[in-house]
């Protein structure tokens, strides 16, 4: 009987989790078809950017300009053992521009602003605006959910490419000025190795479907949130854990197929 018991959970998980998958593929499907509210009155997304873009500068610049620093010390001392310390600016410049910069800048910006937009939303539904809405025959999806979407989607490759950038000076500050790398050296290995299409396009790319994801999570969850303090609160969480994993593993298939033959 415990046998039973803990089957029939586990398959009532199974089905859960392909159901809500089905509720959220709806959910975007309906934000991408009611999106043309949004670009006629593009200053709602112009609103929302500030909030989770323009909000999220600082955090992004910081960590970028640290994650560098740190790759820069690791890198050289790595470098170091075979004589090749003048390639500095390419492993600082291809492991940003690759593979760290959009991937923990979307997890910044999943713990930042997807959290965020979750609460927000999740407490839109407490309050009864979004019933409010509905019942004046305006449709949350134009009006709350797809200005959002698309602020996410677009802030997403920008902050991307900021951490990249502070990435790379933070590697510059350590590598050159503290460190004492040859600056020619560090600049020209970088710009001979890192290739326009296959890594700075590609990162590009992943940051994009890594701003997808987030934004969708995040406004599913907080649009699909019990109305209550709790159900909120769980929400929240729900987001910050869902879009981690959803950014990881999406970073392993666009890896797998973007570099397979690199």
């Amino acid at each position: 009987m415990p046998v039973i018991n803990s089957v029939r959970r586990v398959g009532h998980r199974v089905v859960d989790s392909i159901w809500r998958l089905g509720v959220a593929s709806r959910f975007l499907a309906m934000t991408l078809l009611q999106s043309g509210t949004s670009f006629h009155r593009f200053q709602l997304i112009v609103k929302e950017m500030f909030s989770s873009g323009v909000m999220s500068l600082i955090i992004i610049g910081v960590a970028g300009l640290f994650v560098g620093m740190v790759l820069g010390l690791q890198g050289f001392e790595t470098l170091k053992r075979y004589g090749s310390e003048s390639a500095l600016g390419s492993l600082v410049a291809l492991s940003l521009v690759r593979e760290l910069g959009p991937v923990l800048a979307a997890l910044l910006f999943a713990s930042r602003a997807g959290s965020a937009m979750t609460a927000e939303i999740g407490l839109m539904k407490a309050t009864e605006q979004i019933a409010a809405m509905e019942m004046m025959a305006v449709s949350p999806i134009a009006r709350v959910v797809a200005p959002r979407f698309w602020a996410g989607v677009i802030s997403m490759p920008l902050l991307a490419a900021l951490f990249s950038a502070m990435g790379v000076f933070g590697g510059y500050v350590v590598g050159v000025v503290m460190i004492g790398v040859d600056e020619g050296s560090f600049w020209s290995q970088m710009q001979a190795s890192v290739d326009f299409r296959e890594d700075i396009i590609n990162g590009v790319i992943k940051s994009f479907v890594f701003g997808v994801a987030v934004t969708v999570i995040a406004l599913f969850e907080g649009f699909d949130a019990p109305p209550t303090a709790e159900g909120v609160s769980g929400a929240t969480t729900r987001t910050v854990v869902e879009s981690s994993l959803a950014i990881l593993m999406l970073d392993f298939i666009l890896t797998a197929f973007m570099f397979r033959g690199v």
